[in-house]
């Protein structure tokens, strides 16, 4: 896990003053670590049972393709609003600065499905929890969460609680 660690660049005052932000593009060019963290996230969903992995755009889809290549399982992609070309199923939710709206075809995902949603960040966890609505709206059940990086001070944690999350590495506040 210390190769996944330290393979994330930390940039002070990114987007904002005071924002500590965590960026992947390291951790994707190293190929150790970018292939240790996909069979990280593999490796937490052995012996569940899905039969999809749903990722949002964009960095959503850097660990969420690969997986589900991987693992023999369809791809469900989740986008924002209005990038989908057939008929969708919306969900709008709050970000700290307003409001965003994810999208899913609607013949996507039928009920009785099982969804493992995978993602770059688990932050506030508001994407997180819209794509569960989304797909449980849908009759389909989230199987699990699985994410490449958790910002522990941000709780996102706690709006998933009574689902099965995880994550490969954690940052504490700084």
């Amino acid at each position: 896990m210390g190769i996944i660690l330290d393979s994330i660049r930390t940039i002070p005052d990114f987007p904002a003053k005071g924002v500590m932000f965590r960026d992947i593009t390291t951790l994707l060019k190293d190929p150790i670590a970018m292939t240790a963290t996909i069979d990280e996230i593999a490796d937490s969903l052995v012996g569940y049972d899905f039969n999809l992995v749903a990722g949002p755009e964009s960095r959503g889809f850097i660990f969420s393709m690969p997986l589900a290549y991987n693992l023999k399982k369809g791809f469900i992609p989740v986008r924002k609003k209005g990038k989908l070309p057939a008929e969708v199923i919306s969900k709008e939710y709050n970000l700290e600065y307003g409001t965003e709206v994810l999208e899913i075809h609607k013949d996507a995902i039928s009920p009785g499905d099982r969804v493992v949603i995978i993602d770059d960040l688990l932050a506030t966890g508001g994407t997180a929890k819209a794509i569960c609505e989304l797909i449980e709206e849908m009759g389909a059940t989230v199987a699990a969460l699985r994410f490449a990086i958790e910002l522990l001070d941000l709780g996102g944690r706690k709006l998933l609680e009574g689902y099965d999350v995880q994550t490969v590495v954690a940052f504490e506040g700084e």
